[in-house]
C-alpha cells in the first residue's frame, strides 16, 4: 500500500509541474497584447481546440505550448514506419533492446517535429495577436524556438517518468489533465451564454452525460469467446476432471484511446506547417475548421483507419491460437492452429468495424452541438476527442490501480468500489 501511495504522489506532483509550465510565458512575449487580443476578438475553433489539449499553453504562449502532440505525431510516424521499413520492424521484433532503440528515434523526430512547428505557432498565433516583441531580432527567435523545443521535450520526460514511476500511462494522462484543466471555464462560459434558459442548461447536462455514458460503453464494451482448456494432472490427480470452462476477451475498442490521439495530432499538422495569416490556402481552410464538414470527414476517416491500424498491432490472433494450443486450450468447434487464428481474426475484424464507427460518431459530436447551439469553449467538451480521451484514460488508470492491488493480494480494499466493466480474474490471468 505505501509502495501505491508513493506512485500515485509522484504522478499528482509531476503532474502539478506540468500545469505550472503551462502558465510559463516564452520571454520577450507581450502577455498583456495577448490577452487584449484574445478578448477583442476570441478565438477561432481551432486556436481552442489546440489550447485543449494543452492545458492552455497553446493560448496562454507558454513554454509549454506545444504540449506532447509532437510526440504523438512522432510515434505516429515511427508505427507507420514499422509496417513499410524492414530495419524498423527488425528493431520491433528485438524485444526490449529494440523498443529502446525506437525510443530514441522517435525522441529525435520529436524534436524534428517541434523545430518545424514552433515558427509556424510564433507567426500564426503569437505574432498574429500582436503579441511578438517589437525588436525581435533573429537571436530572439533562435532562442525562442529552443525554448519551445525544450518544453515540449519536457513535457515527454514528465510523461515518461509518470509511465515508469507512477500510475497511468504518462502521456495519455497529460493530455487528460489538459483537457480537464479547460472544463471548468468552458462550462461557466455556457451557463453565462444560456443563464436565461435554464431548461437549455439542463437538456445540454442530460445529453452531456449520455454522451459519456455511451463513450463508457465503447470503451468497456466485451466480446467474450468460450474457451475449453484441457484437464490438469498433479502428481496422479486430475484436478479438473472435465476440463476448464473459460472465455477469450476480445474488446470492442480493443486500441483504446490511441486512434483518437493519433487522428487528432494528424489532423494539427497540416494547419501548423502551411498556416497563412491572411489568406488561408485551401488546405487550411478545409482543415482549419473543427465544426466543418471537411475536417470532420477526414476526422472520421482518419478514427476508423487508426482503429483498424492500431488493433492489428495490439491483437495477434496467430500468436493467441498458438498459446492456446501450447496451453491445450481450444475454441468449442474450432480446431487448434490455423482454423482458430483465422476464426480470432475473423471475429476481430467484424467486432473492430462497428468499435470504430461508434468512435468516429462520438469524435464528430462537438459539431453538432455546435450547431445545436453550444458555444465553442463547451462543445469541445460534448463528445469529441476530450470526452474519448477522458474516459479511456481514466478507466485504464483505475483498472492499473486495481490490477496493481489484486497482484498485491489487497482486492479487499476495493470492496464497494467496484469499476463497472472492471476486468475480472479471467481477463487479468491472461491465457
Amino acid at each position: 500500500m505505501e509502495e501505491l501511495r508513493k506512485r500515485i504522489i509522484l504522478t499528482l506532483s509531476l503532474i502539478l509541474i506540468y500545469r505550472v509550465g503551462s502558465f510559463i510565458i516564452l520571454p520577450g512575449v507581450n502577455y498583456t497584447a495577448l490577452q487584449n487580443a484574445q478578448k477583442a476578438g476570441g478565438q477561432n475553433a481551432l486556436e481552442t481546440l489546440l489550447s485543449l489539449f494543452s492545458g492552455g499553453g497553446f493560448s496562454n504562449a507558454s513554454v509549454m505550448a506545444l504540449g506532447i502532440m509532437p510526440y504523438i505525431s512522432a510515434s505516429i510516424i515511427m508505427q507507420l514506419l514499422g509496417m513499410a521499413v524492414p530495419a524498423v520492424q527488425k528493431m520491433q521484433n528485438e524485444g526490449e533492446s529494440g523498443r529502446k532503440r525506437i525510443n530514441n528515434y522517435t525522441r529525435i523526430l520529436t524534436i524534428i517535429i517541434c523545430g518545424l512547428q514552433a515558427p509556424s505557432y510564433l507567426k500564426m498565433y503569437v505574432d498574429s495577436k500582436g503579441a511578438l516583441p517589437l525588436d525581435a531580432s533573429t537571436f530572439w527567435w533562435g532562442q525562442t524556438i529552443l525554448v519551445l523545443i525544450a518544453g515540449s521535450m519536457f513535457a515527454v520526460w514528465l510523461g515518461e517518468r509518470i509511465t515508469d514511476k507512477g500510475i497511468g500511462n504518462g502521456i495519455s494522462l497529460l493530455i487528460t489533465v489538459g483537457i480537464l484543466a479547460r472544463f471548468p471555464q468552458a462550462f461557466t462560459a455556457e451557463v453565462g451564454i444560456s443563464k436565461d434558459n435554464l431548461i437549455k442548461i439542463v437538456i445540454e447536462i442530460i445529453a452531456f452525460m449520455l454522451v459519456v455514458m455511451g463513450t463508457i460503453l465503447i470503451v468497456q464494451g466485451v466480446r467474450k469467446i468460450p474457451l475449453n482448456t484441457a484437464k490438469r494432472v498433479v502428481g496422479a490427480r486430475s484436478v479438473d476432471a472435465q476440463g476448464a470452462r473459460d472465455y477469450l476477451p476480445i474488446k470492442v475498442n480493443a486500441s483504446g484511446v490511441m486512434p483518437i490521439i493519433f487522428a487528432q495530432a494528424i489532423m494539427t499538422i497540416p494547419v501548423m506547417l502551411f498556416a497563412s495569416n491572411t489568406q488561408p490556402g485551401f488546405l487550411q481552410r478545409q482543415l482549419g475548421n473543427p465544426y466543418g464538414i471537411g475536417y470532420n470527414s477526414l476526422l472520421a476517416v482518419l478514427i476508423i483507419v487508426f482503429t483498424y491500424f492500431y488493433t492489428a498491432i495490439m491483437i495477434n490472433p496467430r500468436k493467441i491460437a498458438d498459446e492456446l494450443k501450447r496451453n491445450g486450450g481450444f475454441i468449442p468447434g474450432v480446431r487448434p492452429g490455423e482454423d482458430t487464428a483465422e476464426y480470432i481474426d475473423t471475429l476481430v475484424s467484424r467486432i473492430t468495424f462497428p468499435g470504430s464507427l461508434s468512435l468516429a460518431i462520438v469524435a464528430i459530436l462537438p459539431a453538432i452541438a455546435k450547431i445545436a447551439g453550444v458555444n465553442d469553449a463547451f462543445a469541445m467538451f460534448f463528445g469529441g476527442t476530450s470526452v474519448l480521451i477522458m474516459v479511456g484514460v481514466v478507466l485504464d488508470t483505475l483498472q492499473q490501480i486495481e490490477s496493481y492491488l489484486l497482484n498485491r493480494h489487497m482486492d479487499g480494499l476495493m470492496e464497494g468500489t467496484r469499476v463497472r466493466g472492471r476486468r475480472t480474474a479471467n481477463e487479468l490471468s491472461g491465457i
